[in-house]
């Protein structure tokens, strides 16, 4: 039987040519899809949106000293993902069979998801303390379930469906997401608001005083993945059992992972461009990371503001896939991950220039002089529709730059060894995840203030601008 080599995972093992499948996406390869849709809105609702920012400017009390604690908190994990998932990823092979690991961190992940629910204001729930190590536990295994959910691709769809499994399961996570915030909206936030079709009470009694429609997402988000995880594990196929010990196959990943990195020394500007993508990839990273709580600290946003500026942007994001095959296709690749990067650089200098009564550093705005923008219940302010463009720019130049970046390597790197960049191109993101979190961390108890955290970030995009323009290829083809 004839084989293809799959080192994508940093490992060079068979993978028998069967696997190639006929084109089509069954059923195990949908179900390999639902997974990740299903696992995705816990970062839409918990992590940028909703109850992280509750967390930060709620229960801490104070939006300097909450952006803080989390930046803090996700420093460490970042510190715990760069020791571990490398070694994990360049393992995979070797380790056989992934539903078992991944079952396991999914009964984990469901439970501590939901308990975060009891994460009262009051303090008669659990505690700030609790909740950090809550979110910081399952930021940990939601990364081992990626390595070990992304290795079960090839035969959850065969080789020549890959994309399409991998094209539903990033639909499938923002078409949940957006349904969850739509409906957090209109269930629990907007009631009472006189609009149409919007019930008169928050469903199920919630109540709006007790920041329950910012804490019923923890639940939310788990009952979504705990349905949406049942037939990847009924329909997905396994790999097949190696018979090799846990340990030995985490050594050897280690020595692959070892020979993967000291190969890029014969490709200098593929090298160039990982270690950039390293920086700038964390500096977006944190821009997802802590917008959100900048909205609630600086601008004021409560749960509704930040139930729809989610749900603007999760819609708006779409754009950016076309964005950024727009900008592969006229600038080249390389051109367009620095346009990317240039236009984040910009939205941090303006989002640190805003304020309820500021826009753009220098123009006073005092909201009692002005009329609103509009009758509705949020976003009735000039800053806060100027705040929400920025977010835009966001929403569309980060999610453009993960095309152009991955179009990028390929254009640097021989073909035939584009399984083999690709593992490290996986280690580019996870090794240095801690430095976004660490420099926002920094900023934030220097200057105590959310802008000075949110600055930092500069950094990050600067470094990462810098190193692109020693690069060369990557660019438009003619």
């Amino acid at each position: 039987m004839s084989t293809i080599e799959a080192s994508g995972s940093g490992a060079s093992l068979p993978i028998d040519a069967e696997l190639m499948g006929n084109g089509k996406l069954g059923r195990g390869g949908v179900s390999w899809s639902l997974f990740e849709g299903a696992r995705n809105p816990y970062v839409i609702l918990i992590t940028i949106y909703i109850f992280i920012p509750y967390v930060a400017a709620t229960m801490v009390g104070d939006p300097v000293r909450g952006q803080e604690i989390v930046s803090r908190w996700s420093q460490y994990s970042g510190w715990f993902i760069m020791a571990t998932a490398p070694f994990l990823g360049a393992s995979i092979d070797r380790l056989g069979r992934r539903k078992t690991w991944l079952a396991l961190a999914t009964i984990l992940m469901v439970p501590m998801m939901a308990s975060l629910w009891w994460a009262k204001a009051d303090g008669t729930g659990i505690s700030v303390l609790t909740v950090m190590i809550l979110t910081t536990l399952i930021g940990v295994l939601f990364t081992y379930t990626e390595v070990l959910h992304n290795s079960l691709l090839v035969r959850a769809a065969g080789i020549s469906a890959a994309h399409k499994a991998s094209g539903l399961a990033l639909a499938l996570g923002n078409g949940l997401a957006l349904l969850a915030l739509a409906f957090t909206a209109w269930a629990f936030a907007l009631p009472g608001s006189g609009l149409p079709f919007v019930p008169e009470a928050p469903l199920f009694g919630l109540d709006p005083k007790l920041h329950e429609p910012s804490r019923i997402v923890a639940p939310m988000a788990a009952l979504i993945f705990a349905i949406g995880a049942i037939p990847l594990f009924l329909f997905t196929p396994d790999a097949k059992p190696t018979g090799i010990p846990i340990f030995t196959a985490l050594a050897d990943g280690a020595r692959d992972l070892k020979r993967m990195v000291l190969g890029m020394k014969n490709h200098r500007d593929a090298a160039i461009f990982l270690v950039s993508r390293m920086f700038y990839v964390d500096g977006m990273t944190a821009i997802l990371l802590y917008a959100g709580i900048y909205a609630t600290g600086v601008m004021k946003w409560g749960a509704l503001e930040m139930l729809m500026y989610g749900i603007i942007l999760s819609v708006l994001a779409v754009l950016g896939g076309f964005v950024g095959r727009w900008l592969d296709a006229g600038l080249g690749p390389r051109r367009a991950v620095q346009i990317e990067i240039f236009m984040s650089l910009l939205s941090i200098i303006a989002t640190i220039g805003m304020a309820p009564d500021q826009i753009l550093y220098f123009w006073a705005y005092d909201p009692s002089m002005h009329a609103p923008m509009w009758n509705g219940p949020f976003f009735r302010t000039l800053p806060e529709w100027i705040f929400l463009l920025i977010g835009f720019s966001n929403a569309v130049f980060i999610t453009a730059h993960y095309a152009s970046s991955r179009t990028l390597l390929v254009r640097l790197t021989p073909p035939e060894q584009t399984g083999a960049f690709f593992g490290v191109y996986a280690l580019s993101g996870t090794a240095t995840i801690w430095l976004g979190s660490m420099l926002v961390n920094l900023g934030t108890n220097i200057f105590q203030s959310q802008q000075g955290g949110f600055g930092m970030i500069i950094i990050l995009l600067a470094i990462g601008f810098i190193g692109l323009l020693f690069v060369r290829g990557g660019d438009r083809q003619v």
